[in-house]
């Protein structure tokens, strides 16, 4: 069944994308998040683990009554109609459609760029744009796409949405700043475990897809100098297939943070570039959808 329902969220996501007319269920998550910071936030490791917990626990509850409600006798669904269902809901969880778009977006509106990363973008150069846009299809390729898919294919529905509420929380709290550096540990410690695996999958795939022997071998060398123990490799992965540089030092929060660079080449880049990285979109899709047919049929 897991199968049948990431084919169908895939294809649900690359048609439709996402569903303006019903409240996205990240932004569902994103309202709690804002709620239990509000009322119980303190400048603490532990009230920033029952954030983490609780949203958790409270996402796989929901998902689980609705899963066990779908199934049962009272509403006396055919299984065709289950598997539909679920895969709508799936669908939610998947971001290839909004990434992609997103980002080649940022070609013709650069001012955009302020809305996909957290970075400072007032005054940021065209290269610099074109780099950060690279850089977060990169990095979101895991975030938005693999990772879901693994935990839905590992886990179902169940599994996915306990992936985006973590990944959710860190995206929020999950920052070193004065504010959360002890009240966002926790998300973020358990957003790396989470993303440890599909991240890797993510660079595999970038190096493999875009046939570039460089990034297949070199991705994890460059990846590792990355604070972050997953961030680093699908954007490496993706610096050595285009010949770029990405990475250096950067500006978060009004502040330059100093950061290595990833990847061999150019360093100043062009819009071109964005179009090289997106090419890897349609045979991304081609592998993902014949990889799960492989998996129905068997």
């Amino acid at each position: 069944m897991y199968p049948i329902v990431a084919l169908g969220a895939y294809f649900i996501d690359k048609v439709w994308g996402e569903f303006d007319f019903v409240k996205h269920p990240v932004v569902v998550m994103g309202d709690y998040i804002k709620w239990y910071e509000k009322r119980f936030y303190q400048d603490s490791v532990y009230r920033g683990a029952i954030l983490n917990l609780s949203l958790i626990t409270l996402v796989a509850l929901v998902i689980g009554l609705f899963l066990a409600l779908l199934s049962s006798d009272i509403l006396g669904l055919p299984s065709w109609m289950v598997l539909l269902i679920s895969s709508l809901i799936a669908s939610t969880t998947i971001a290839s459609n909004m990434l992609y778009s997103s980002v080649k977006d940022i070609i013709k509106n650069p001012q955009n760029i302020q809305y996909l990363v957290s970075r400072d973008t007032q005054g940021l150069a065209q290269s610099d744009i074109n780099k950060a846009s690279i850089e977060t299809y990169s990095e979101n390729l895991s975030d938005g796409v693999i990772a879901p898919l693994f935990y839905l294919l590992l886990f179902g529905l169940e599994g996915a949405f306990v992936y985006k509420a973590i990944n959710t929380l860190d995206s929020m709290v999950g920052y070193r700043t004065q504010r959360y550096e002890k009240f966002g540990k926790f998300s973020a410690f358990i957003d790396d475990i989470a993303n440890y695996i599909p991240s890797r999958i993510t660079a595999l795939l970038i190096a493999l897809l875009m046939y570039s022997p460089k990034a297949l071998f070199g991705f994890y060398s460059y990846g590792k100098k990355h604070e972050s123990p997953n961030a680093g490799h699908p954007i490496s992965a993706m610096a050595l297939a285009l010949g770029i540089r990405l990475g250096g030092d950067t500006k978060y929060f009004g502040k330059l943070k100093s950061k290595p660079h990833f990847g061999e080449g150019r360093e100043r880049l062009v819009s071109e570039d964005i179009l090289k990285a997106l090419s890897l979109q349609t045979r991304l899709d081609i592998f993902i959808t014949l990889l799960l047919l492989g998996v129905i049929i068997l």
